[in-house]
Parts: C-alpha cells; sequence; structure tokens
C-alpha cells in the first residue's frame, strides 16, 4: 500500500493555532520578491534552513511541520520546478542535499494562490496515480570543495552541456576550447552530424539469426582468448568502424612507444606508483592483474598494501581504511622504528600484495602468490598518521639451507639512510636467538649483495677490533657473528686478510682498515640507525 501523507494547512498549526513560523515565512518570502539583488539559490537555503529548525522544534512535540509533496514525471509543477533551477540547492553546510530532509521543493517565491494552486494539481495527481508507488526525487551529489584542474576554469558547465558542473579535465568546456553556453547548445554542424550518425544506425540488427550464433560460439570454442570475438552483425558498422579505427591508433601509439625504448614486449606498462606521500618510478616488471598491469600509475595504500586504479578510489579507500600498521606481532621497537612479525598463511592477501610491490623493485624475486610457508618481518617507521612502511624480509619457515633471508627490500624513499643494515643486523639477530648460523639465499640481486658486503666487513671488523687474543677461529667467529662461514671467507679475501702460507690459511689483521672503519665509527656517533638486542621480544615460531 502507498503511503499516506500528513497535510498541515499553511495557516494553522498542528494545536488549532495561528502557525507564526508558517506566517513569518510567507512574509519573509513576499519581501524577498521586491528583493531582486539576493541570488535565488541562497533564498532556497534560507527557507530549507527555516523549516528545518521548525520541523526539529515540533518533533519534540510529537508531529513536524515539514512536509513534501510526493511527485511523477507527469506533474506539472515538477517540471516548471525543474526548467526553473536544474541544479541541486546547497545545504546550509555547503554541500549538496544527500536526502529529501534537506531540500524543500516549494519555491520560496510563490505566492500564496499559487501555493493553493499547486495543491489542488498535487491533489488531483494523487487520485489519478494513487494506485502508484511514491516516488523520490533524486538528485545528483557533488563535492563543492573539488575544482577543475585547468588553469582559469570555475568548473562551471560540462562538455556534454547536461551538468552543471564539472571537476575532471575530460569534463572541461574551457580545456576542449569551448564555453559552457557552446556545450549546452549543440551547433548546425553537430546537429546535422548527430542526425547522420543516427541514420547510419537504424541498419544495425536488433539480434543475431541462428546461424550466425551458432559461427560464433564454433569461433569462440575453436580459439578461446586467443583470438578477438567475431563482432561482426554485432552492432552498427559505424560504430565498429570507430572500433577499429581506435584499435589502430591505440597500436600505434603502442609502436612508437616501444620504438623510443620507453616499453619492451611483455612488459607492464606501470611506471610509477603513489605510495603515500610518495610518488616512486617502477624498476622492473611485476605480475600485477592485467588490468592494473596497462595502467600508467598504480595508487597503493600504505597500511594495507590494496593497489587501486586512480586517486579518487584511493582518496575513498583511505577515509575507511582502518590499518595504521602492518597485521601480526609486533617483535620489535625502539624508538619510532618497529618490526611486525606477519604469517603468511593467517595474513595471506597482505603478504601477497608486500610481494607483488616488492618486486617492482627487485629484478630477481620469483615469489608471488605461494607466501604460506613464509614469514614475513616489516619493518616501519611510525609518526602520528600510522606506520609507515620502510622495508621488510622474508624468511622460510623451514629451511633446510639454514637460510635466514628470503628476500629483502628497503622502499627507494628509505634507500641510503641505513635502514637496509638494520634489516640485515635484524636477521642475524634471530638466528643468533635460534642458536643457529645463518645466510641469504641465493641469487642476491646487485643492491642486495652490496649491502651484505658492506655488512659482513663492518662485523668482521668490529670483531677484529675488540679481539684480544693471538688466534682467530673462523669457526668461533661464525658462532658469535651468526654469520655462515662461507660468507666470512668469501670477506676476508675481498679485505685480503687471508693468505696461504706453508699449507695454512692464516688471517691478517690489518690495522689500517681496522683504524679506517673505527674512524666512521666515531664520526657517524650515536645513531639510531642501530639494532638494539633488548628490544627484541621474540621467541622462535614452533616447527623452525
Amino acid at each position: 500500500m502507498p503511503r499516506r501523507r500528513q497535510r498541515h494547512m499553511p495557516g494553522s498549526g498542528s494545536d488549532g493555532t495561528e502557525d507564526s513560523d508558517s506566517s513569518a515565512e510567507r512574509e519573509q518570502t513576499n519581501s524577498s520578491e521586491s528583493d531582486g539583488n539576493v541570488p535565488k539559490r541562497q533564498r532556497l537555503t534560507r527557507a530549507s534552513t527555516r523549516l528545518s529548525q521548525s520541523s526539529q522544534g515540533d518533533v519534540s512535540g510529537g508531529r513536524s511541520k515539514l512536509w513534501f509533496d510526493s511527485f511523477t514525471p507527469d506533474t506539472p509543477d515538477l517540471k516548471r520546478a525543474a526548467d526553473h533551477d536544474e541544479s541541486p540547492p546547497l545545504t546550509p553546510t555547503g554541500n549538496a542535499p544527500s536526502s529529501e530532509s534537506e531540500l524543500d521543493i516549494s519555491s520560496p517565491n510563490a505566492s500564496h494562490d499559487e501555493s493553493q494552486a499547486k495543491d489542488q494539481a498535487n491533489r488531483d495527481s494523487d487520485k489519478d496515480l494513487s494506485h502508484r508507488p511514491k516516488r523520490r526525487r533524486c538528485h545528483e551529489t557533488y563535492n563543492f570543495n573539488m575544482k577543475c584542474p585547468t588553469p582559469g576554469c570555475n568548473s562551471l558547465g560540462h562538455l556534454t552541456g547536461k551538468h552543471e558542473r564539472h571537476f575532471a579535465v575530460s569534463g572541461c568546456p574551457l580545456y576542449h576550447n569551448l564555453s559552457a553556453d557552446e556545450c549546452k547548445t549543440p551547433t548546425s554542424k553537430q546537429s546535422r552530424y548527430k542526425e547522420q550518425v543516427a541514420e547510419m544506425r537504424k541498419g544495425r540488427n536488433s539480434s543475431l539469426q541462428k546461424e550466425q550464433k551458432e559461427k560464433h560460439m564454433e569461433h569462440r570454442q575453436t580459439h578461446g582468448n586467443t583470438r578477438e570475438p567475431l563482432l561482426e552483425n554485432i552492432t552498427s558498422e559505424y560504430d565498429l568502424e570507430l572500433f577499429r579505427k581506435a584499435q589502430a591508433r591505440a597500436s600505434e601509439d603502442l609502436e612508437k612507444l616501444r620504438i623510443q625504448g620507453q616499453i619492451t614486449e611483455g612488459s607492464n606498462m606501470i611506471k610509477t606508483i603513489l605510495f603515500g606521500r610518495y610518488e616512486l618510478d617502477t624498476w622492473y616488471h611485476s605480475p600485477y592483474p592485467e588490468e592494473y598491469a596497462r595502467l600508467g600509475r598504480l595508487y597503493v595504500c600504505e597500511f594495507c598494501l590494496k593497489y587501486m586504479k586512480s586517486q579518487t578510489i584511493l582518496r575513498r579507500h583511505m577515509a575507511k581504511c582502518v590499518w595504521k600498521h602492518p597485521p601480526g606481532d609486533e617483535v620489535y621497537r625502539k624508538g619510532s622504528i618497529s618490526v611486525f612479525e606477519v604469517d603468511g598463511k593467517k595474513n595471506k592477501i597482505y603478504c601477497q600484495n608486500l610481494c607483488l610491490l616488492a618486486k617492482l623493485f627487485l629484478d630477481h624475486k620469483t615469489l608471488y602468490y605461494d607466501v604460506e610457508p613464509f614469514l614475513f618481518y616489516v619493518m616501519t617507521e611510525a609518526d602520528n598518521t600510522g606506520c609507515h612502511l620502510v622495508g621488510y624480509f622474508s624468511k622460510e619457515k623451514n629451511s633446510f639451507l639454514n637460510y635466514n633471508v628470503s628476500c629483502i627490500l628497503t622502499m627507494p624513499q628509505y634507500m641510503r639512510q641505513g635502514f637496509g643494515k638494520m634489516l640485515i643486523d635484524f636477521s642475524y639477530l634471530l638466528s643468533k636467538v635460534e642458536e643457529k648460523v645463518g645466510s641469504p639465499e641465493r641469487p642476491l640481486s646487485d643492491l642486495g649483495l652490496i649491502s651484505y658486503r658492506s655488512y659482513w666487513k663492518e662485523v668482521l671488523l668490529r670483531y677484529m677490533y675488540n679481539f684480544q687474543g693471538k688466534e682467530i677461529s673462523i669457526k668461533e667467529i661464525s658462532q658469535e657473528t651468526a654469520v655462515n662461514p662461507v660468507d666470512i671467507v668469501s670477506t676476508l679475501q675481498s679485505l685480503q686478510m687471508l693468505k696461504y702460507w706453508k699449507g695454512k690459511h692464516l688471517v691478517l689483521k690489518r690495522q689500517d682498515l681496522i683504524d679506517e672503519w673505527k674512524a666512521k665509527e666515531i664520526k657517524r656517533g650515536n645513531s639510531n640507525k642501530t639494532i638494539d638486542p633488548t628490544s627484541l621480544k621474540w621467541t622462535p615460531p614452533k616447527g623452525t
């Protein structure tokens, strides 16, 4: 059953007395008619405010003065109101009304006689259409805080001529060298072209014949997704020709980019990602889904690592994203630096997104989706907005070769700041707690090899500086530092500290290298880019 409407006579209140608010409103309405300098939108906003306030005042008494006429598209008064002002009125907050409770449909400039005529017309239309369900007016909601990025544009008008405002370059009349009025009124040339297109589209077949359907199905079964579907007889010849031209133009643009060396065959087209407050240039291909890989830019949430297609989607996501740090357990914290242990089995989506993100900056990474056998240790830097991703490393839960790192990455915006060595030092700290000797999984990337060589060199020189004995054993160094003996030997050889003499390998203590390292340590001072073992709150997972 359709919902019946409550009506109140304009001249009487709910208790039978004279409605002073309605009288004051009519007086204000009549005075506003004589004042031609007050904008209509502003008058409508004030009327809505007064009616909303009066409605709130009478709600406490059990009734509401504010009522709305239901209407249908055939209502003549509605058509006149729509023709009079197409744009949605503003609410007192400055935004377009989100529901009818914020909008007064009746015009503030109408006289008392016109209001009675409207009521009579609405009653007549209600009698004829009482069997129909009530319809509510829907308004397109605009965010008036947004502005068109085109310089000199006031965001008024739209390229299609159907909207009062625009917020993107694609709908900007000024960008297309037109005015808002020109977009509303099509030129004679545009009208003739529209008639020609309509005439050409009349020849389109409404549906495929049985033989044509069988031909299309046979083609699809034979070739699958390796061929383009048959497009003949699906649409008009005009639309099909337009589509073919667009295909040819897109392929020509791709060929130009390929000739210039900007893209290679089979590579993705993601050139930059928007990550937090940084815009990062990508280095390598990452197997994102095809619909995302085609984009020139990817938008990634820096907390949950969800990837999106546009900045608008990212902005909406950030407004409702409740994540402020990685999932899992926080196993280390000192100052603003924290490390979270994330299980690939418990937080599969997050770890997969992390691997896809890391592949944009790693060449030899092959793990993307099979993340369940791994633990991820994510390092973050905290501020008043949340814990921002600095880098991470992953390790197998059960490694038969005692690898303590499977993949390691420092985000480009945090490189050359000491965070890479912190991640490496943290991985060896976990190996010490496990009472194991660790080593990174091979092959190492170019930057990874440089970082590990620098770390091993620093560890050995510190050990030499603090060593007071006469004989040095590589096995003892390995047990104390948790560094694999193979890595120790390769580092000693690169430092020219390992010699073979009379059938024995001797370790030479080069004081010049030790003094140089010590001078750098003093110059560096008390840096906070070091791992403090006392800040670790972690026990080895079961089964490792």
